[in-house]
């Protein structure tokens, strides 16, 4: 329905005012996210987030390769030789690097909830542990598979 056709005091029953200060607001009109400054915090929210993703579809596809080990011993051979390549190395890399940061994330959050690390200053050293302790892990798992 067009506004024009509205009754005249609609605007008034939803609040005008309101609608004139979300139109007029000094919000910032810059969404270029590359010319935003994030904090570490965010940068490691951000990751754990997206390491989750990962997860999940990482799930499938290892559980997809379960399925077809398990059906017979020709088909385990086959899996195996195929876990064998650099590729697949490579993806199951980047599944154990997003597992590693997913779950050192997560115990950052845990401790969090026990009240240790709220503020501003324990919210940044904790992102700088995370950080420092999933690359650690990661390098060591990449040194372990390949």
């Amino acid at each position: 329905m067009p506004l024009s056709t509205l009754p005249n005091n609609f605007a008034l029953r939803l609040g005008a005012s309101s609608v004139k200060k979300a139109v007029k607001s000094q919000r910032p009109v810059n969404l270029d996210l590359r010319t935003i400054k994030l904090p570490i915090t965010a940068y490691t929210s951000i990751l754990h987030r997206i390491s989750g993703v990962i997860l999940f579809v990482g799930v499938a596809i290892l559980l997809f390769a379960l399925d077809a080990s398990l059906s017979s011993a020709e088909s385990f051979e086959e899996v195996k030789a195929c876990f064998g390549s650099p590729l697949a190395k490579l993806v199951v890399w980047g599944l154990l690097s997003a597992l590693l940061y997913h779950l050192v994330a997560g115990v950052r959050h845990l401790v969090m909830d026990t009240g240790h690390g709220e503020t501003l200053e324990g919210g940044k050293l904790g992102s700088k542990i995370v950080l420092a302790v999933s690359a650690v892990l990661i390098v060591l798992a990449g040194v372990w598979i390949w």
